[in-house]
């Protein structure tokens, strides 16, 4: 295996870059939830240490350095057992959004939407319209140490926050709602886009000017699974725009995180002034695979390039197809390999270190 001649965070730094590098970076996308279900010893060890002895390049997290600020709206979280009851209140009325505890997950599902119908639409543009950000200095120096801590030994990015679009379909309205209120109120919808827009637009900046992480996200979870291609152009692309150009213009990274169907979008979604794409998804989970990717999207990093359904395989199979698609491609400047979403539970840390080996042994062609 080739000896590294480069930290963990500068080889990821090289890969956003489109810059040459020693060897592919390599990221399973391991959480929380991942350890409890493995065997024994690995169930009992912190997701870093999990990541140290796989060999990952690690990829932390930091906050932004925003508060969020209101006058005359508020939002209250009261949490009972598994269930999680959030209240966005206005001068007007209030909407009410409910949250399941997943264990396997770790993680919240919504169970109940806050929009509901025309009114939800107008209480909740109050909400937004309401809703500014400040800088936080004690966040920042807090979020700069750890920063110096992470040091070498890993890449360290903020998330700001997802679009008007993606937001409302995940979480605000639901998929099948969003759509039949996108269809039958496309003034109210239009005018709440206009005001969440307006508020991640004014984050967007403030972390521009301040922040000091490597890269920043948009968690976007695009997939044409949800939206249309037509409703992507018209409602993420331009708001999309507007918070890289502001990230451009201050020499910052941009991450979008898109876990699901990009086929169809990859013309569009090239035109954006963004680092990379993360979660790129391979078929058959998603649909685009890495030579799509670089064709249509020659200057970006590409951060993916395998599938959960991959990851249950044998180390060996995973190994085949990774050697296959990296063979289509000219070069592999700007990229990184990982599980594109989160690592299954079925893939053992035996499987991911036995791939995670192969990966950093691949001779990369610059």
């Amino acid at each position: 295996m080739p000896t590294d001649t480069m930290t963990t965070r500068r080889r990821w730094l090289a890969a956003l870059h489109n810059q040459p590098i020693d060897r592919l970076p390599f990221w399973p996308k391991i959480f929380g939830a991942y350890a409890s279900v493995q065997q024994p010893p690995f169930n009992q060890l912190s997701t870093r240490e999990l990541h140290e002895w796989i060999g990952s390049d690690q990829h932390e997290s930091m906050a932004d350095s925003t508060r969020e600020v209101r006058t005359n709206t508020s939002r209250e979280q009261v949490r009972d057992g598994n269930l999680l009851r959030t209240v966005f209140r206005t001068p007007h009325g209030e909407a009410i959004m409910l949250e399941q505890w997943d264990a396997a997950s770790q993680s919240w599902h919504p169970i109940k939407h806050p929009l509901a119908s025309k009114a939800h639409l107008r209480l909740m543009t109050e909400f937004y319209a309401d809703e500014s950000w400040e800088f936080d200095a004690m966040k920042h120096a807090q979020a700069q140490a750890w920063q110096q801590e992470v040091g070498e030994s890993a890449l360290v990015a903020t998330c700001i926050g997802e679009s008007p679009l993606m937001h409302f379909v995940e979480s605000l309205a639901g998929i099948e709602n969003a759509h039949y209120l996108l269809h039958d109120c496309p003034a109210e919808v239009e005018a709440l886009f206009a005001a969440m827009h307006a508020s991640l637009l004014r984050k967007t900046e403030i972390n521009a000017a301040h922040s000091t992480a490597d890269a920043f996200y948009f968690m976007e979870n695009t997939s044409t699974t949800l939206i249309s291609p037509a409703q992507y152009r018209a409602y993420c692309l331009p708001y999309l725009r507007a918070y890289a150009e502001v990230m451009q213009a201050a020499g910052k990274l941009v991450i979008l995180h898109m876990c699901g169907h990009l086929k169809q979008l990859l013309p569009d979604i090239a035109t954006l002034p963004v680092a990379a794409y993360e979660a790129f998804t391979s078929p058959t989970l998603g649909n685009t695979t890495l030579r799509d990717g670089r064709a249509a999207c020659p200057d970006v990093c590409l951060i993916g390039g395998t599938n959960a359904i991959l990851w249950t395989r044998p180390h060996e199979e995973i190994i085949v197809q990774l050697e296959h698609d990296l063979a289509e491609l000219p070069h592999h400047r700007g990229l990184v390999i990982t599980s594109a979403g989160v690592m299954p539970p079925l893939a053992t840390p035996e499987t991911i270190k036995g791939v995670c080996e192969w990966v950093k042994g691949y001779a990369v062609v610059m």
